[in-house]
């Protein structure tokens, strides 16, 4: 087998365990442990991997932000269910905070028969909900971050700061129990920190691809948080860490 073969051959299995030991490289992939020792080495001079006690996992650090194009075309049907699920912890009445991304979007479509108030930061949302006139629409304002179309700077900051909402809601495109939510700049990650911060449900809406990965800035420990909903492709690692904590874990079935 060619060797840029067999390191497709790494990646791939590596795409779809969070961590491997060389022992099943080697049973996945029929080569001898010398072979996949020295193929390891090459991914993590490469930076591609991380090599730990435990194991090998993808060096999964994510330094820019995907546009919403590039999102949209990622795990539609994973969620679609995780926003039919967040849709369950509505009910007729409530404030309700929406970040921003398609996640959210899936998620607004299974609220227009509620009469709410909905305080969004993304451009998509807010005119999709002003459709409806059971719903007052209210957005952050400030910047319009062109990658995701949505309302950034410290004018939104300070309207999220003022508020006491039923419930917020928000997406990530990375996520850990040792990094908690992470975003790739700053200003982000303050928005998101206050789009959370006076709510009295907090919840995460992530699907099971973005776990295990990071950016440079941290949102919010996972411990801030009353509720996640991912799916459940999630590894068992994963949801065995999950699971040990107080906030409540739901996965969802396609």
């Amino acid at each position: 087998m060619k060797g840029q073969s067999r390191l497709d051959q790494i990646m791939d299995y590596l795409k779809s365990h969070n961590l491997v030991t060389v022992d099943q490289l080697v049973a996945a992939i029929s080569t001898s442990p010398a072979t996949i020792r020295r193929d390891l080495i090459k991914l993590d001079q490469e930076g591609v991997i991380s090599r730990t006690h435990g194991g090998v996992t993808l060096n999964r650090f994510i330094p820019a932000q995907p546009t919403t194009l590039e999102k949209m075309q990622r795990n539609l049907v994973e969620k679609q269910a995780i926003a039919q699920a967040a849709a369950s912890l509505v009910k007729s009445g409530d404030s309700v905070v929406l970040d921003a991304g398609t996640t959210m979007l899936e998620l607004a479509r299974h609220l227009t028969h509620l009469q709410l108030r909905v305080i969004t930061s993304d451009l998509h949302i807010a005119l999709f909900l002003s459709e409806f006139k059971q719903i007052e629409v209210t957005i952050i304002g400030g910047r319009i971050d062109d990658s995701s179309q949505s309302c950034v700077g410290d004018h939104g900051r300070r309207l999220l700061k003022n508020i006491y909402p039923d419930v917020a809601f928000v997406s990530c495109n990375s996520w850990s129990m040792e990094k908690g939510i992470t975003t790739p700049t700053e200003e982000k990650a303050g928005l998101k920190e206050d789009l959370l911060g006076n709510a009295r449900r907090r919840v995460l809406l992530a699907d099971s691809s973005k776990y295990g990965s990071w950016s440079l800035f941290c949102v919010s420990p996972l411990q801030n948080l009353t509720d996640i909903i991912t799916d459940s492709h999630l590894s068992e690692e994963g949801q065995s860490a999950l699971r040990d904590q107080a906030f409540t874990l739901t996965l969802t079935s396609a």
